[in-house]
């Protein structure tokens, strides 16, 4: 990991943005994260869009976290941004896009190709990132993730033992593969659904939270489209994690 540049917000936040090896990413921390009192750290995730198109959301989420004590980290996924582009995935996409403006139901085959590979590229470059992270004395653990492609949160809940709870977006098309995966998954939950999302399959997103092996699962499902989580939800997420990570 090398950081590449620093800032510091108007609340006191530290923002670094880093590079392991060819993958950027972005640290923020809060003032008080020392060597001398390491803070947990929640991995924020998000939607192959990039990180400069993400960042508005990513740095909101990032400085409320930090307000409850708590660093935050994000890296960018496999072909976004300037990574270089994956043509099956992006021929998945041209598939998806054509399948709906047609009204037709979006098939197993396209889902697992557009989503299977991403999340097999990129949960272990999470999990490298997370070496490189917890490595660092101002941060000490415990971890938890939030947002992002469910598929990765699902393959990350059943195999990174480091991360102790989870908050998942019900928003994106999941392969069939995940609601097995999702057995595996003890950790706690909070899922987060859009009850009117155009783009979500309610249905598949209830199928995938009764799934989940976890004892502990919250499902807080809100009205409104995909973009239009109340204010009120990321109170519950935050008092989620303090539970957790605290």
């Amino acid at each position: 990991m090398q950081f590449t540049s620093e800032k510091r917000l108007d609340d006191g936040v530290i923002e670094r943005a880093f590079t392991l090896g060819k993958i950027p990413g972005i640290l923020w921390t809060p003032a008080s994260a020392s060597a001398a009192a390491p803070t947990p750290l929640i991995l924020l995730g998000h939607p192959p869009l990039g990180l400069d198109t993400m960042y508005p959301r990513l740095v909101g989420r990032a400085r409320s976290v930090a307000a409850d004590g708590f660093a935050a980290a994000t890296i960018e996924l496999p072909g976004s941004g300037d990574r270089p582009r994956r043509p099956a995935v992006e021929q998945a996409r041209a598939d998806l896009r054509r399948t709906l403006e047609a009204g037709e139901p979006v098939g197993d085959e396209i889902i697992d190709a557009l989503i299977l590979p991403l999340v097999e590229t990129s949960v272990p470059e999470w999990r490298t990132a997370l070496d490189a992270l917890l490595s660092l004395p101002e941060i000490g653990g415990p971890v938890g993730y939030s947002g992002g492609v469910i598929s990765i949160g699902v393959r990350l809940a059943a195999v990174e033992p480091r991360i102790v709870a989870a908050n998942l977006f019900a928003g994106s098309f999941v392969p069939r593969a995940t609601f097995e995966e999702a057995r595996r998954v003890t950790i706690p939950l909070h899922v987060l659904l859009q009850w009117d999302d155009a783009g979500n399959d309610r249905q598949a997103a209830l199928d995938l939270f009764d799934a989940f092996g976890s004892k502990e699962k919250t499902l807080h499902a809100n009205m409104g489209g995909h973009t239009g989580v109340p204010p009120y939800a990321g109170e519950a997420v935050a008092g989620f994690f303090a539970r957790h990570l605290s």
